[in-house]
């Protein structure tokens, strides 16, 4: 197909639409004129030369750019798809983080553009604290540690040392560069006539500009974003391999052992802590790790190490190991904990005769929430169908009829009920003659003319004498379970 069809297919829009041009980011000019506005496009024939071919190639690439775009988008879900955002009262400031634009190709191209032509700085002070801390100019790195000294023995100094930063590292500079001092070689220089900021500014301000793209700058900072991704990497699966296998409890006896010199340090620190002269500490600390950077010290600390501490870490390590499996006891055996189900049977309504009903969780005594709501109990028809909790397992075969049922019924405070301690240990409903009631019925009344109370079931057993029970019975199993160990995930 033709630029023109395939257009029309990445952008989906009537070719005829204006606001398809005249939305369409230009995302191709220089970073140094980012707030201009958009140069109109060049006629062919006017594309001539080298100028011409990088702009076929550029509009081509840009086509390339919205094609993959649009697949992409029916790829790639957004934030939106697979998680629900809460909103809560005064996050209306926060909106803006919402209506972020999603992966885009050309977004993606053009403010990586834009970010390694300012990320320049960066590298330049990495590049400076580098070489202090390497010790290439040793004025300069005593300056820094004379710095830190006098911070460490007063640390009300920290406080100004912002300031100082601002005075001597951005306006004296720039100061300076707007008058600058006669270039050598000429007669002022010659004459020793010195220097003088009197005057008007002789030079232009100084001011951080992007660099320009396919210059020795930008890709210098290419250069320089390519070994920090790979430093950071480097950094990263060092970390993970050296804290990560003794925090995460895959070997418990040596997690359990760092947690518990963890423990007794935390506690320690709690005591002493007031205790410690942290100034000196801080001040010593520091010029040991700064002077370790130097070459003759490194080198030193490299022999030391060689010599003498590495043939002692296998006997530590041994040591440590020895330790850990001696006094680190853990558990063999998997956590257990006792389930309960209750059966639960009613009365029917002819002979009087009970009928299994099903197994519930809950008793369904006569003043719980769902007898007084009315709704029915809830569970399984028959014992095969009652399932251990999640991420548990049965640790035994069978289940056990619980023959403390006064035990169960106290814990729970029921009442209405009558429990039977022997035989089948069933808990019976104490009979109400109210649930008998149909239709109109006399409601006795004294000789004051005042309706008789009607006797409410007691918390004793049967009290009343008749022999007549509710109509619901139950009786608690139980069961032991054990935690079922998780699989082990693929890494």
């Amino acid at each position: 197909m033709d630029d023109f069809t395939a257009e029309m297919f990445a952008s989906g829009r009537n070719f005829d639409s204006p606001e398809s041009s005249s939305q369409r980011p230009n995302n191709d000019h220089n970073d140094d004129n980012d707030n201009q506005p958009e140069p109109k496009a060049e006629s062919s024939s006017q594309k001539t030369g080298l100028r011409g071919g990088f702009a076929a190639i550029r509009q081509k690439a840009s086509l390339q750019d919205r094609l993959v775009e649009k697949l992409l988008q029916q790829v790639i879900p957004t934030d939106s798809d697979d998680q629900t955002e809460v909103h809560f009262a005064g996050d209306e400031q926060s909106a803006t983080h919402t209506e972020r634009p999603n992966f885009n190709i050309t977004t993606m191209s053009y403010n990586f553009r834009r970010f390694n032509a300012r990320i320049g700085v960066v590298f330049k002070f990495q590049a400076r604290v580098e070489r202090i801390l390497s010790w290439k100019r040793a004025s300069h790195t005593l300056s820094l540690l004379a710095v830190y000294s006098f911070v460490c023995l007063d640390p009300y100094l920290l406080f100004v040392l912002p300031v100082a930063i601002l005075l001597f590292g951005v306006f004296i500079p720039a100061f300076l560069a707007r008058h600058p001092a006669p270039p050598k070689g000429t007669l002022s220089s010659e004459q020793n006539v010195g220097y003088s900021p009197q005057g008007p500014p002789l030079a232009p301000a100084a001011t951080v500009k992007p660099v320009k793209e396919l210059s020795k700058d930008f890709f210098r900072n290419m250069r320089d974003l390519q070994n920090c991704m790979d430093d950071f990497s480097r950094g990263h699966d060092q970390v993970v391999a050296l804290l990560v296998p003794v925090t995460n409890f895959s070997d418990e006896a040596l997690s359990s052992a760092l947690f518990l010199f963890l423990t007794a340090g935390g506690i320690f620190m709690t005591i002493a802590a007031q205790i410690l002269p942290w100034r000196f500490i801080f001040l010593l600390g520091g010029w040991v790790i700064v002077g370790m950077g130097h070459p003759h010290v490194a080198r030193l600390i490299a022999a030391a190490h060689r010599d003498r501490l590495q043939p002692q870490e296998a006997k530590a390590r041994s040591w440590l190991d020895n330790w850990i499996s001696s006094d680190v006891i853990l558990d063999s055996s998997p956590e257990t904990r006792e389930v309960e189900i209750f059966e639960l049977q009613r009365k029917t309504s002819g002979g009087g005769e009970w009928e299994p009903w099903l197994f519930s969780p809950s008793p369904y005594d006569p003043l719980s929430q769902p007898r007084i709501a009315g709704e029915r109990p809830r569970g399984t028809r028959f014992f095969e169908d009652v399932m251990p909790p999640e991420a548990w397992e049965w640790s035994e075969k069978k289940w056990a009829l619980d023959l403390w049922s006064r035990e169960w019924v106290e814990e729970r405070i029921i009442t209405g009920v009558e429990v039977e301690t022997e035989g089948e240990r069933w808990v019976y409903d104490i009979w109400d003659e109210r649930d008998e009631r149909t239709g109109v019925v006399d409601v006795p009344i004294n000789d004051k003319g005042k309706q008789k109370a009607t006797p409410k079931p007691s918390w004793e057993e049967n009290e009343d004498g008749s022999g007549r029970r509710g109509d619901w019975r139950r009786r608690r199993w139980v069961r032991l379970v054990k935690r079922k160990a998780a699989p082990v995930q693929p890494s």
